[in-house]
């Protein structure tokens, strides 16, 4: 549904309405020849710096010895101010009492359920127009992964930069906050776009031969917040550095993993995770996703040609969005997996009666002839609704060594 029938979250902030502002091809060529490929907005209103900051080592993320490896995708959490902050679109019956606080539990809910090995935030973790201190919003949605000390990492959100932080700062705190993997981004380009570029390598499991490769691939960016090239409307999109990051990236990860010891024939599958999805999304129709669309595809008003390059890369099974919080499906193009998370926050728009959700991939290791662990043999993705059981619905296979589809 339009954006415009929504209940929208309770401010004076307008948001930029989320049509698909299509403009002509060859305005939106012109106007891109003119977008710098390597300053972004938040570095142009700011000069360009080097914040890469200095941090205890992480944790490498690696395979449990059920040979399994699984994410928690924890979408548009729009925290605010705790306990003060009401929900958006909930049913009568559900609104007493109701706060950022039922975000909180859901987390909580979600972990104890799951056990998830890693948890990704995709975006608009705070609703800055609402907090009174972003830091603190930033700490209280956060806390239940920190409490649980699993590792963790946010990207960021068209909202995020709306309070006392700015994109910048927002990005600062979160990683200096406990149990995240979260980066700044990455050290070896001096000037990139935006804020939150980075990658995590996942090992296989402790004691296989493939303990010290990795064997799964996450790729974090940052999708910008709204457009500031007068002739394109709308949000952001992802930038020519950035994308060139992406694909030296990939390319050097490739190199490894077809590299001694172990040496493999093709590139590791990789995960790519960030908030505004990508134009192609609105390709598809109730015939060719798993899940529900039930607005329109809140993407950039012009293709950054981002999902070529995702396809050229030849690596990645899967991206995972945000934004549009009453869409939830997957649907494959070229080879590749476009799903949103579903909206997961309380102090989020919504749909009353239509429970807020988290998605939940799992990759999982085939065995070898000796008997132990091997490389990925598949990616596997559900929902959790936050109801009475936290009901599991639209399982399927993103993707695996011999087919995708529904799972059985």
């Amino acid at each position: 549904m339009k954006r415009a029938t929504m209940v929208q979250p309770s401010s004076t902030f307008v948001n930029i309405n989320k049509k698909n502002l299509w403009v002509s091809l060859a305005i939106a060529v012109l106007s891109l020849c003119f977008v710098p490929i390597n300053v972004s907005a938040s570095v142009r209103r700011h000069p360009p710096q080097q914040h890469h900051l200095s941090r205890k080592p992480s944790p490498k993320l690696r395979f449990g010895r059920n040979g399994e490896f699984k994410i928690l995708q924890v979408a548009d959490m729009h925290y605010a101010d705790g306990k003060t902050t009401p929900c958006e679109d909930v049913l009568p019956s559900q609104v007493d009492g109701c706060s950022d606080l039922n975000t909180t539990a859901f987390i909580h809910r979600m972990i104890e359920a799951e056990k998830p090995n890693f948890i990704i935030f995709t975006g608009d973790n705070i609703y800055g127009f609402d907090s009174k201190d972003s830091a603190k919003s930033m700490d209280a949605a956060f806390a239940p992964a920190i409490a649980a000390r699993i590792p963790w990492a946010a990207v960021l959100g068209n909202h995020d930069q709306e309070g006392t932080l700015s994109r910048e700062g927002v990005m600062k705190h979160i990683v200096g906050l406990n149990h995240t993997l979260s980066q700044f981004n990455p050290s070896e380009f001096h000037v990139i776009d935006g804020f939150g570029n980075y990658n995590l390598e996942v090992g296989g499991v402790e004691g296989s031969g493939f303990v010290n490769k990795s064997i799964l691939n996450l790729y974090f960016l940052d999708s910008g917040d709204y457009s500031t090239v007068p002739a394109i409307p709308g949000y952001g999109w992802i930038k020519p550095s950035q994308q060139l990051w992406f694909q030296r990236t990939s390319a050097k990860l490739r190199r490894a993993y077809m590299s001694p010891p172990n040496a493999q024939k093709s590139s590791a599958p990789g995960l790519v995770y960030f908030h505004i999805p990508l134009p192609e999304v609105a390709s598809f129709d109730s015939t060719n996703f798993t899940g529900v669309r039930q607005e329109g595809i809140g993407s950039a008003s012009v293709n950054s040609g981002f999902f070529t390059t995702l396809v050229e890369a030849g690596d990645v099974k899967a991206v995972f969005t945000g934004h549009d919080h009453v869409n939830d499906f997957c649907g494959q193009l070229t080879g590749i997996q476009l799903c949103y998370g579903g909206g997961f926050g309380y102090h989020a728009y919504g749909k009353a009666g239509w429970p807020r959700r988290a998605r939940v991939v799992v990759a999982s290791l085939e065995k070898t002839e000796e008997g132990g662990w091997g490389t990925v043999k598949s990616i596997k993705t559900w929902k959790r609704l936050d109801d009475k059981h936290l009901t599991a619905i639209d399982g399927e296979v993103l993707w695996s060594k011999k087919h995708t589809g529904k799972v059985e």
